[in-house]
Parts: C-alpha cells; sequence; structure tokens
C-alpha cells in the first residue's frame, strides 16, 4: 500500500499560480503510473493530469491543457504539479494517487487517497 501526502494547495487571485507536491512511502513508487485528481464542492473527482513512470509520457484533461504541467521525480518519491493561469472554475481539493486506464482510456486510482490539498481561486 502507498501512502501519499500531498501539499502545496492556498488562496491565490485568477491569473496566479501554484505548485502542488505528493511524496510517496511505501510500495515502490516507480513502478506506478501516476496521476493528479480533483474534487470541487458538490462535484465528482475528476482526472487532471497523469505521468507515466520514466516520466516521459504526460496527459491532460482538456479543461487544464497548456496550464497545468505535471512532473515527478523518482529520487524524491515525488510528484508535482504546476498551474498556471489559475481560474476560479479550478477551486478544489486536489489529489495524487497511481493511477491505471480502463479498456476507453479513462484513468482511475489504485489503492487509497491521500488528504488531498485545498487549492481555492479568487475572481
Amino acid at each position: 500500500q502507498m501512502q501519499l501526502v500531498e501539499s502545496g494547495g492556498g488562496l491565490v487571485q485568477a491569473g496566479g499560480s501554484l505548485r502542488l507536491s505528493c511524496v510517496a512511502s511505501g510500495r515502490a513508487f516507480i513502478d506506478y503510473t501516476m496521476g493528479w485528481f480533483r474534487q470541487a464542492p458538490g462535484k465528482e473527482r475528476e482526472f487532471v493530469a497523469a505521468i507515466t513512470w520514466r516520466g516521459d509520457s504526460t496527459d491532460y484533461a482538456d479543461s487544464v491543457k497548456g496550464r497545468f504541467t505535471i512532473s515527478r521525480d523518482n529520487a524524491k518519491n515525488s510528484v508535482y504539479l504546476q498551474m498556471n493561469s489559475l481560474k476560479p472554475e479550478d477551486t478544489a481539493v486536489y489529489y495524487c494517487a497511481a493511477v491505471d486506464q480502463d479498456g476507453s482510456g479513462a484513468y482511475f486510482h489504485l489503492g487509497s487517497w491521500g488528504r488531498g490539498t485545498q487549492v481555492t481561486v479568487s475572481s
């Protein structure tokens, strides 16, 4: 079982930037594609971004393409999410997770969730 701790959230004005971090412990971090999800109040948790174990391939939700960048440092068991040009609709709790894809290509998480980190974007 991999334990995940997210950090880096906060309150930022629209157009601003934040960098989220996620540190993993437990099972071998390098074995997994890692991803970020988010959950806004009253909405279901949704996929944001993913990165393969080697870091050579990334994938993004259409809503964040061109604004968010996912990266990882396997030596530090860490995955990051650089968020630029933030919008009020990006307000949510952000979670990292090990991920896989189903037959349709949709991402789903593996194992347990961390506590997440709150991102609030004011207009």
